[in-house]
Order: structure tokens, then sequence, then C-alpha cells
């Protein structure tokens, strides 16, 4: 077993086989690095003949997949194999994401980028020093998709107002029965409850703070029934708290549609008639959300209304699937050359009947290049080819550590996502702020922006100087500025980010220890399989019923003896509150870990953030599948010689990390 150092400097990693591997580098330029989608048919995305015609929706599974906190299947015929497999615990919502309606709309327009600059800083003037009954203008907007959007991304970030539209002008002026509202409750119930209303998802249920005063509960039912009667009921339940005690709260939902025939509005037939179109998206060089955010201002949705299987790299030239909803593929096919012109290129446009689901894939498909490959010590004992070889050979036979990536935890030289997770773990809203904001070297826009608001605390300088195209940061900025940057401040400014932000830093912090905790274990006990291992177990599947999962199990010391189980079938927990530990050193490690940075009695539930991790498990080994090389310009070039790649991996596995244990060191 050998070791080398992380990229970032932090630990050591643990190698699986002995090869002497090579020096190279890899993404000189975006086309070394090409990343392609395997749907969960097996199908490339970007393939001629791709139709994608099953893949929406994927079918319900039992085995679900939680890396990057989505429900998904395994189709693939090795579960082991795959990368992160919860186990099926009663209550536990897999994708880590309360039961919360006002999470729907999760994903706003920034609004600068629509109104623009002049305009939205009338807005926010406007909303600090508005009145009853004074009134703005945002513009004229002949296009009716785009009023639609704009309605709805103002009325996500200021709850408070009320939109119309006059001809195609769009108005906004304080609503009246939001002012009412929160002489009632507080205002952070307030704005939730007016999402809840605006986001109209059928089935879905608000439910205010516990409230032990009958009267009060009495004045707030009879306002939501004077205000909103026709759209929602409302009742009183009583519950218990976790210490015992009994306590009462409203709870409301939408009243279910009456069956008794009235006259169709515009509303319901644009719920009828609701469109989705699919295609593959070809991106360079761009993040898969900045290239949502840029099409869904341009096609005049949110970025809400874009589903995709996953998340792809930004230093690469990546396809992947994507549906957006109430856009027609006709209108897709208008818009592509408007998309052209940011590096975005769309194939394969269709209607489809429903949305992509996130993890939706079996897999990703790589085509690299290695350039400037050499070998470590040159001793003239084997040739380069014979390395290069040797290597691929190896982690063909026994795979590699299958540790999360560099990009998992940011790939900045001074932002660590996973100190920024452990702070929001902590309910430290406002160290978790001056995390995010730690600006890296150098002297470009967002730096600068960065290092004036950790100065000066003015969040709406640091705004000014923030570029467009940084969405989360500007997002933060603008509701501090709001807010201000106290505790209650900095958490409703982590409420402005989607969920998915959110949860992404505390996955980062899940992440690292995982890591850690996988080279603990490879350190400890090696390759063989010990007494307390976890281990997903699939034998005897008739004794549970051909639909059943495989399990989660404990390595009895008689299974060690025995040689019951390999390496490839070892899992380790990403820490969450459904997880259980190895029973051996490596549960220990993990325990006395949690509690050396403050989270000894961690639920991972971050209530204030809507935020709740579950937890997962994660196979040790990954194996690359159809590997394919060839080791270029030996002969015109041989003082720099490259090596081309081609192999598959499932999804959340990291050809970053397969290149390095190819490699034996930093690619």
């Amino acid at each position: 077993m050998e070791e080398g150092a992380r990229a970032d400097g932090s630990s050591m990693l643990c190698y699986i086989s002995a090869h002497e591997g090579f020096y190279g580098t890899i993404k000189n330029c975006t086309s070394d690095f090409v990343v392609t989608e395997i749907d969960v048919n097996g199908e490339l995305v970007n393939s001629e003949d791709y139709l994608g015609k099953r893949s929406y929706p994927p079918p319900e599974s039992s085995a679900r997949l939680c890396c990057r906190g989505p429900k998904t299947e395994d189709r693939s015929g090795d579960v082991a194999a795959r990368n992160c497999v919860a186990e099926r615990t009663s209550g536990a919502r897999v994708d880590g994401r309360d039961s919360d309606p006002t999470l729907v709309c999760e994903e706003p327009l920034d609004l600068e980028l629509v109104l623009g600059h002049s305009v939205n800083e009338e807005l926010e003037e406007f909303v600090s020093k508005s009145g009853a009954g004074e009134e703005l203008s945002l513009g004229t907007f002949p296009d009716k998709r785009r009023r639609a959007s704009l309605h709805r991304a103002v009325r996500h970030h200021y709850p408070h107002l009320m939109t119309r539209t006059n001809k195609s002008e769009i108005l906004v002026k304080e609503d009246p029965n939001y002012k009412e509202l929160s002489c009632l409750v507080s205002q952070e119930e307030s704005e939730n409850f007016f999402r809840f209303l605006d986001a109209k998802v059928p089935g879905s249920v608000f439910t205010f703070k516990q409230d032990d005063s009958k009267e009060h509960r009495k004045a707030v039912h009879h306002f939501l029934s004077k205000c909103f009667g026709k759209l929602v009921e409302t009742k009183s339940f009583s519950s218990s708290n976790g210490d015992g005690s009994q306590g009462t709260a409203i709870t409301v939902r939408f009243r279910e549609k009456s069956t008794q025939t009235r006259k169709r509005t515009a509303a319901d037939r644009e719920d009828e008639g609701v469109r989705y179109a699919a295609f593959t998206l070809r991106k360079e060089n761009l993040e898969t959300l900045e290239a949502i955010s840029y099409m869904a201002t341009w096609l005049g949705v949110l970025p809400s209304d874009f589903t995709y299987a996953g998340i792809k790299d930004k230093r690469a030239t990546t396809y992947q699937s994507m549906v957006v909803k109430k856009v027609s593929p006709q209108r897709l096919e208008e818009m592509s050359a408007t998309f052209e012109k940011k590096g975005i290129l769309l194939s394969h446009i269709r209607p489809v009947p429903e949305p992509l689901r996130l993890g939706a894939l079996l897999g990703n498909h790589f085509d690299l290049v290695v350039r400037d490959v050499r070998v470590h010590h040159g001793d003239g004992r084997s040739t380069l080819q014979q390395i290069v070889l040797e290597a691929l050979d190896n982690v063909k036979a026994n795979g590699f550590v299958n540790y999360y990536g560099p990009q998992r935890f940011g790939t900045g030289q001074s932002v660590r996502a996973d100190l920024v997770g452990l702070a929001l773990l902590k309910h430290e809203m406002d160290v978790a702020v001056r995390l995010f904001f730690t600006p890296e070297e150098g002297d470009d826009p967002q730096n600068v922006a960065k290092r004036h608001f950790l100065n000066t605390g003015n969040a709406k300088e640091s705004l000014t100087l923030m570029p467009e195209h940084k969405a989360r940061e500007r997002l933060l900025l603008r509701a501090l500025h709001r807010y201000g940057s106290g505790p209650d401040g900095c958490t409703r400014a982590w409420l402005s980010l989607p969920h998915s932000t959110r949860v992404f830093y505390v996955h980062a912090y899940c992440s690292r220890l995982w890591n850690e905790g996988t080279t603990y274990r490879l350190q400890q006990f090696g390759h063989r399989v010990v007494q307390g291992d976890l281990v997903l177990d699939s034998r005897a599947p008739g004794e549970r019923g051909n639909e059943s999962p495989p399990q989660i199990h404990v390595v009895t010391a008689a299974e060690e003896n025995d040689d019951v189980f390999s390496l490839r079938q070892v899992v380790l927990p990403m820490p969450g509150n459904t997880v259980k530990y190895p029973e051996n050193a490596v549960g220990a490690w993990y325990r006395e870990r949690l509690a050396s940075d403050g989270l000894r009695d961690c639920r991972f539930r971050v209530t204030p953030l809507k935020l709740n991790v579950p937890g997962c498990y994660r196979p040790v080994l990954a194996v690359p599948r159809n590997v394919t090389q060839e080791l270029r310009d030996l002969e015109d070039d041989p003082a720099a010689p490259s090596l081309a790649l081609s192999f598959d991996l499932d999804s959340s596995c990291y050809a970053t990390v397969c290149l390095r244990e190819i490699m034996k060191c930093v690619a």
C-alpha cells in the first residue's frame, strides 16, 4: 500500500496498486478533457442517433444512490461498483431535502441580469422605502413568457410585493395582505407562506410555528380564511415536541379542485398544456448552473424550470441531457444561435412528457489527453510504453480508491467548501458567510469585491463590484444588504441561495470525512476485509425476494477468517442521521473526528436552512470500464509524448482521481 500527497496537501491518500506511474499534465485545453453522460439505458447522449426515448423518467428502484443527494436507481448489474448506496430506512428522504414547499421555486432569476443595473437599484430602493399605495414600474416587456418569469422572480425575491401587468408594463407595490399577516406571525414565516402560495404545488402543505395561544391561532385562521379561503384550507394540529410536551400549530393546504363544471381560466389551460423539451447540452469552460442561468434569461423561464441528471466539470468539454419546462422544441431551435455565442450548443432537441431526474444516469464516458508524458525516475529499466501499460493494466484489474475529487471541495486556492459546510452544521451562519467570501490570490473583480466586503462589511458596495456572472455571490450580497450581516441576516442570506447550493457545502464536509476515513481504513487494515467492516451484501436474493436491495452488513469474525467478502464490497458511510458506522477502529475514528470538529451530538439537520442530511454509503473502490489507450508521438516527438485515454465511470466517480492512481502523481 503506497501513499501520496493530496492535491490540496491536507492529508495523505492511499493507492491500491504498486506500479511506478508517470508524470503528465491534463486539461491543457477543454478539448483534452471531454465528458459525455451515459443515460439510464447505457447510451451516450451525444451519439448521432441518440433519442433517449426511455429515459424519462427512470423506473423507481429500491436500491437508492445518493452521492449527490438524488434518488436514482442501479441498473449496472454491479451494485457495489456504484458510488453511494443509502441504506433503506423508514421515513428517510434520500435526497436530503426536507418536505418543504417553499423550496419548489429554488433558483430564481437574477433580477439585475433581467432588469439591468439601474432598474434593479430602483427596485431595491423602492423595497427599502416604499409605503402603502406607492407603485414602481419595472419597464415594458413585450414577450409574455419573459413577463411571467419576471413576475415569479420578483415575488420570490420580495414576497411582500405584489405585481401586475398594465398592457406590457410590469408594476410592483406592497402587498397589503402580506403586511397584515406579518403583524400576526414572524416576517420569515410570512415570506415563506407567500412563496408557498405562489408555487401552488398540488398536495403541498405549509405549517406555521407552534402557537400555544388559542386566541392568536383563531386570529390567524380568520385572516387566512378571509384573504385566501377560496384557495387554501387551514386546521390546527397537536403534536409532540422532542421533550415530550404537546404543542399546536396551524397547517395550510391547497383546496382540492371542485369537480363541478366551471369556466376554465387561462392558468388552468396553461397547466394542462405544460410542455417539456429535452436536449443534449454541449458546453465548454462553463459551469452547468451558469449555462442554465444564461439560457433561462433568454428563454424567459426560471433556472428551476431546467432539470438535469448531474453537474459537469467547468474546465472541460461536456455533453449532458437536460429538460426544460414550458418551452417548445421549436423555441429552443430558434434560440440556438443566441446560445452558441456563449459556447452553448444544443442537439437532439425533442418533446418529452416528463422532467429529468437528478441522478438519472449510469455514469460518464471520458475522452482524455495527458500531455508531456514522462517517467518518474528515468532509470532506464523500463520503457515509457511499458510503464504506461503496466499502470493501466493494474487499474483495470484492481480499480482505484473511490475518493471524492478536489472539485468536490471547491477549486479555489482559499475557499474551502468543506469548512463552509462545517460552519453551517454548527449553525455558525456568520462564520460560513465570511468563509464563503474568502478571496483567492489576484486582483480580478470578484476577489476585489470579496475583499471589500470582508474589510468593510458593506454588502451594497460589494454587490456593485461583484461581476454579473457570479450569481451565488450576488444573491448572498443582495440578501445581506437587505437583512444585515447579523446572525439573522446571514441565515436569510443563506436561504436566498438554491437548496442544492446550500446542501452542497454540507455534503462537501461529509465528503471530506469520507476521504479521510477511507485513508484511515486502508492504512489500518490494507486490502483485507476485517471484522466490523461494512459491506454491501447481495447474497441469496431469493431469501429476501428478487426486488430486495443489497443490504448493509457488518462483517463477522468468522467471515473475516473465511475471506467471504472482497475489498470491492466494502463501503464507508457519508456522515448523516440515518447511517451506521463500522464496528471496528474505523467507527471509533469517525466518532472522534466528528467530536474534534464540534459535532459530537450533531443530528445533521440545519433546521434554519431547511437542510436534512440522512447520509449514505460509498464503495471504497471504483473500477473503470471499457478502457482504451494510445501513446502518441513516440516517433514524431519523443521528447513530448501524449497519452490518449478513454474509459467509463459510474456517476459521482472522478476521472482525475482515476488518473491519479494510474499516474501515481497529481496530474
